[in-house]
């Protein structure tokens, strides 16, 4: 009976060390996340420094402070899980982005960001498995499999262009961010599910049917999420619309966006389907109707809570990457290689340059030759800002690598290290080089225009207004002087497709979709709407 009272007492006090420890690394990590944000503010103006690649800065300074106190036992206060990131650090990011995004210039040009996020990432993870697998065995890192070359693929596939889009400006060069934002988000999805569809076929028998399987695969995915997100999005405006809850709590409005949010992307999870694109579509879909029906207290609330979980998240992603940089026991597996480490790290990043440029530059030609008009065709400059933006690498090549090459959160033999370790070089090297280079290269190849961004369209039209739509939409009077004629043949419907599905669209949406769920310009008979402003409208 002593011995178990004394384990039992045992127990208690390792849970409160344990407890105590975390309460402490807490304790500094939000620190540090108070630095980067107040650090961040003060370079603002800086030519090459960004928030980013501050927090990645900052990890790496605490992290060697750490290894320093801690003797060289270890380097960081927190343990790096790829459930972490896929749970909770992701989705903010994801939907924070699909409801900022400009909706008109991300649909005009869809099909060149699914040419450069579907087509483009297998592309580049085509190069990449090739590269590898041709170099590695010469290399002779260690045992790996058809499987692992695969996955490298996928892994350094995954772009991270958080440091270009903190550069380019929506309002100045709307062509150019909503094709490096629209197909960051699609290559992220395209990189999970191209990772997920490996490590579930059996790669010992290949056959031509496990393509035409990975294709179907594919495209189940990319739509069952789509429609998933889609559905989530209309169901939470349809409820909001109906029930008018503000009337009694802005505070139940706005729980209820961010949770609807949350659980299509924890349901797509659940599903197996792409939560990345889930998320961001069920985004794009509550700021075009769920906005638009929440009280105006609720409108400015949403937008900014928004922002800034998905900002906390994003410096928390590149201060713990920086951090887990100098984790001892990675290199310690490698130290006696370190020349080896460093060869795989150049023939990856160089394997990205050219599996990156090897897609940009050819779809870029065939994208233009599909536009008649020069203002819309993707100009050499803004290519080479394509191709650079999607040089960096981040979170999610991080996390991809950690699901294949370790176990429970160690490596296990050096063959692993080696490429866990190369991929966090990769990771540094890209996002710190690249990154300071960004503004740079954008200012060198796209000088600001002073007359440009001062009319008072694109005042009406910049996402920081709270007063109108986040999804940037034409005004009536822009509709008018710009409404494309209805097709009289065609031959005219063929040349200009998008123009005549965004009319159609358009309406299609007056019609049936905002009298259901509601949305801007939509006034419902029901007196006390949130959306009647005018007249007797409650306030």
């Amino acid at each position: 009976m002593g011995f178990e009272l004394d384990a039992v007492v045992s127990k208690l006090q390792n849970l409160a060390t344990s407890d105590h420890s975390s309460v402490v690394s807490m304790n500094i990590f939000v620190a540090l996340l108070c630095a980067c944000i107040v650090i961040g503010h003060l370079l603002e103006e800086n030519r090459w420094m960004n928030e980013s690649i501050t927090a990645l800065l900052i990890g790496v300074c605490t992290g060697v402070f750490i290894l320093l106190v801690s003797g060289g036992t270890h380097s960081h206060i927190l343990v790096f899980s790829e459930d972490l990131f896929f749970i909770y650090l992701l989705p903010p990011i994801i939907f924070n982005a699909g409801f900022q995004v400009k909706k008109k210039q991300f649909f005009v040009n869809f099909i060149t960001i699914m040419m450069f996020g579907a087509v483009g990432t297998l592309i580049s993870c085509t190069i990449i498995t090739f590269g590898v697998t041709q170099i590695f065995k010469r290399m002779d890192i260690g045992p790996m499999e058809i499987g692992d070359y695969l996955a490298i693929g996928a892994i350094f596939a995954a772009t991270d262009s958080v440091c270009t889009l903190q550069v380019l400006n929506q309002d100045e060069t709307p062509l150019l961010y909503s094709l490096v934002f629209g197909e960051g988000v699609v290559n992220d999805a395209t990189s999970v599910v191209l990772f997920n569809a490996i490590q579930s076929f059996d790669l010992e028998q290949i056959d031509p049917s496990i393509a035409l399987q990975f294709i179907g695969n594919f495209l189940y995915l990319f739509l069952t999420s789509t429609l998933l997100g889609v559905g989530a999005g209309l169901l939470s405006a349809y409820v909001i619309k109906k029930l008018y809850i503000g009337r009694h709590s802005t505070d139940r409005e706005v729980a209820l966006m961010m949770l609807m949010a949350y659980l299509s992307y924890m349901l797509a999870e659940l599903c197996y389907l792409s939560g990345i694109l889930t998320v961001f579509f069920c985004g794009i879909v509550m700021s075009h109707y769920t906005w638009h029906n929440v009280t105006e207290s609720s409108r400015v609330t949403t937008k900014h809570a928004f922002a800034t979980i998905s900002f906390v998240a994003e410096i928390f992603l590149f201060l713990y990457v920086g951090m887990d940089a100098l984790d001892i026991e990675k290199w310690s597996f490698v130290s006696d290689r370190p020349g080896t480490s460093v060869a795989v790290s150049a023939v990856l990043m160089g394997l990205v340059l050219v599996g990156r440029a090897a897609f940009v530059f050819p779809l870029s030609f065939l994208s233009n030759l599909a536009k008649k008009s020069s203002s819309e065709k993707i100009t050499f400059r803004q290519q080479v800002i394509i191709w650079w933006a999607g040089l960096m690498r981040g979170a999610v090549s991080m996390a991809l690598a950690y699901n294949q090459f370790t176990m429970s959160g160690h490596t296990q033999q050096q063959s692993n290290a080696i490429m866990i370790t190369s991929t966090i070089t990769v990771v540094l090297f890209s996002t710190v080089v690249f990154g300071l280079m960004t503004k740079p290269l954008i200012m060198l190849l796209l000088p600001p225009n002073p007359h440009k961004g001062t009319s008072s369209t694109n005042s009406i039209l910049s996402p920081k207004s709270v007063t109108v739509p986040l999804l940037a939409q034409e005004s009536e009077a822009d509709l008018e002087g710009h409404e494309v004629s209805r097709p009289s043949s065609i031959r005219n419907l063929l040349t200009r497709p998008t123009h005549t599905v965004h009319r159609l669209w358009r309406k299609f949406d007056d019609s049936f979709m905002r009298p259901v769920f509601g949305g801007r310009g939509f006034v419902p008979v029901e007196p006390g709407s949130p959306t009647e402003r005018n007249g007797h409208g409650w306030h």
